[in-house]
């Protein structure tokens, strides 16, 4: 869990990071602040689970910050909040209770008693996330009777499996009310990838925080006229039943206007952002599988317009061509990028065969078939330009192909350039990982040599360097075998056992490799070397 420590003493704050054996009970310092201000900053870009704040600070006390923490949403209801203050006031208690605060502590209090005190406060976070988790676990067991089978009907409805007469007797079945003369609308909704800088969730949370926007969804859109589900894909899809005497104007504005209002609920509860694709506007019953084509051929393009948008699909222009365009099930692209992405041959070869599936077995001519075929270069086209990579150093000689579609006269030989563009693309990617690896480590190891004379840390490292301190500490441990902190350690005491070796002061000493309090350097080089600094000489 990461914890933020806020205290504008700064042998305080030092002893508070430093003295403590966070890593030992697996809490990493992501930041500290000396005063509320700074902390208000970090709070907004660290994310903490766990805040440790003085109370008595210049600029902005402990309180306010609390409350300006509250009113900008910057942390949520989950964030265990420690106060430490120097004194016994009764009125100071009261408000930081009101603000949620789970423990205050008089100074000085010990170390021992602190570290006790955070602990707490991750117990007592566990304990609530596992409560959230049991409610939630509760509720999907309710929902397999019921809800499962009329989310089932929904994904055959709009994979197209029924006919009028067959949505209308299904529904009945599953007490959805639905009138023969009712018209429809679609929209489908999906969390936006998840940056390199959340440290909050990873790519395994997904499923818990779609469910947890599906609830989020069934909170906010209580009129009984839209129907809340997710697709094949675990996307959320939404239904909306219209009344056939309704105007589809005022209908598809209402229904733009719910959309976003969840998109932005979303982003207040999870800080996390969705979009949405929209169907053009209503149809008959029958029409549902064309309706939500058109909502995830919408979705798709926030790769275009960008993310946390609601996005209505439009109609091809009459000059754009004959057919129907290329429409594609988003996760069979997603599950494509996502393998190449990670350089997985295997996977990206059976993603690749399932978008050949869906592609190409149905296009009734050649211009529907080079279609297909630019749809599939121009995915390709921007994988590689997105990793800085030009096509032509990619794919070598099969450029040509790229640049004339017409080149391609069968399905074979097109299923062979798509091969070899896969095979292409993850030997990049493999190479650019191992080289990025070593790189990156190397400039740590120079960063570290030439700045000894400062606080190294593995967040400032990380901001320094412009990557996630997450990954940037397990990459550091996979190629070093150590831990960050503990190479740094090393260095500082090597270098400072050199200096008094050539007879450096220990002041000096203390100063030139990054400790600016001579007693806490005394105190580190005592633990390391089993004696003090004034006795090591050489």
């Amino acid at each position: 869990m990461n914890l933020i420590i806020v205290e504008d003493e700064p042998r305080l704050r030092n002893a508070l990071a430093h003295n403590i054996p966070w890593e030992k009970h697996d809490i990493e310092v992501v930041g500290l602040a000396a005063n509320g201000l700074e902390a208000l900053e970090l709070t907004g870009r660290k994310k903490p689970d766990i805040m440790l704040i003085d109370v008595q600070m210049p600029e902005m006390d402990g309180l306010t910050l609390l409350r300006e923490l509250k009113e900008r949403r910057e942390i949520g209801s989950l964030t265990k909040l420690i106060i430490l203050s120097g004194h016994d006031n009764f009125e100071f208690a009261q408000l930081a209770l009101e603000y949620g605060v789970s423990k205050y502590l008089l100074k000085p209090a010990g170390e021992e008693e602190i570290l006790e005190a955070v602990l707490e406060a991750r117990r007592s976070l566990r304990s609530d996330l596992e409560q959230w988790q049991r409610k939630a676990a509760l509720e999907q067991k309710w929902k397999d009777n019921l809800p499962h089978l009329q989310n089932l009907f929904f994904i055959q409805w709009v994979g197209g499996k029924y006919t009028k007469e067959d949505v209308l007797k299904r529904s009945r079945e599953l007490y959805i009310p639905l009138r023969e003369q009712d018209r429809i609308a679609v929209a489908v909704v999906d969390l936006d990838p998840l940056s390199e800088e959340e440290t909050r969730f990873k790519p395994g949370d997904m499923e818990l925080l779609q469910f947890t926007m599906l609830c989020l969804a069934k909170e906010l859109l209580t009129d009984p006229s839209c129907w809340i589900t997710t697709d094949s894909s675990n996307m959320l899809l939404l239904v909306f039943v219209v009344d056939a005497q309704q105007d589809v104007k005022d209908a598809m504005l209402r229904i733009n206007a719910e959309v976003s209002r969840l998109l932005s609920s979303t982003k207040e509860v999870l800080k996390l952002t969705a979009s949405a694709g929209i169907s053009a506007a209503t149809g008959e019953l029958d029409d549902m599988g064309l309706l939500y084509a058109q909502a995830c051929r919408a979705l798709q393009e926030r790769v275009v317009y960008g993310h946390d948008l609601a996005i209505p699909y439009r109609e091809p222009r009459p000059d754009d061509g004959q057919g129907q365009g290329v429409i594609v099930q988003p996760n069979l692209e997603k599950s494509l990028e996502i393998a190449l992405d990670t350089a997985d041959v295997e996977k990206a070869m059976e993603a690749l065969k399932e978008l050949w599936d869906d592609l190409f077995t149905k296009p009734e001519s050649s211009d529907d078939f080079h279609e297909a075929v630019l749809y599939m270069n121009s995915f390709f086209t921007r994988l590689i330009q997105k990793q800085g990579w030009t096509v032509k150093k990619v794919v070598g000689d099969d450029i040509v192909f790229f640049q004339n579609v017409k080149l391609l006269s069968t399905k074979m030989q097109t299923w062979s350039l798509l091969e070899r563009t896969v095979k292409h693309i993850t030997a990049f990617m493999s190479e650019q990982r191992k080289s990025t690896s070593h790189q990156v480590v190397k400039d740590i190891l120079n960063l570290v040599e030439a700045e000894m004379d400062q606080d190294i840390t593995l967040h400032m490292v990380a901001d320094r360097l412009y990557v996630n301190s997450s990954y940037l500490s397990r990459l550091f441990k996979q190629e070093m075998g150590v831990a960050f902190s503990t190479y740094v350690l090393e260095r500082k005491m090597e270098r400072a056992k050199s200096l008094l070796q050539e007879g450096a002061k220990v002041y000096d000493c203390a100063r030139l490799v990054g400790y600016r309090d001579v007693s806490y350097f005394t105190k580190v080089f005592r633990k390391y070397w089993g004696v003090n600094p004034g006795e090591f000489k050489g």
